[in-house]
């Protein structure tokens, strides 16, 4: 079986992560206004667009962190282990 270059592999987890998390951020302040959320914190002065940014971020880093814990495990423990 051949081997999938790097590149493939990166890209095949952070675009699908990359639409999700846009979805996510959509989906998030919807329901959650930015300033009533930095207004929470108290100390923080930030923008809503700043927020957005933040959240999008986030939101991105918890999805690519998903998607590359299944590519992961979806491969056989033969190759985690190093043997082939």
């Amino acid at each position: 079986m051949a081997e999938i270059p790097v590149m493939q592999r990166i890209i095949a987890v952070l675009w699908p992560s990359f639409i999700t998390s846009g979805i996510a951020t959509g989906l998030f302040f919807t329901a959650f206004d930015p300033a009533d959320l930095v207004s929470l914190t108290g100390k923080l002065e930030i923008s809503r667009m700043g927020a957005y940014s933040i959240g999008f971020f986030l939101f991105w880093l918890l999805t690519s962190t998903t998607c590359a814990l299944t590519c992961y495990f979806q491969r056989p423990c033969d190759q985690i282990k190093g043997h082939r």
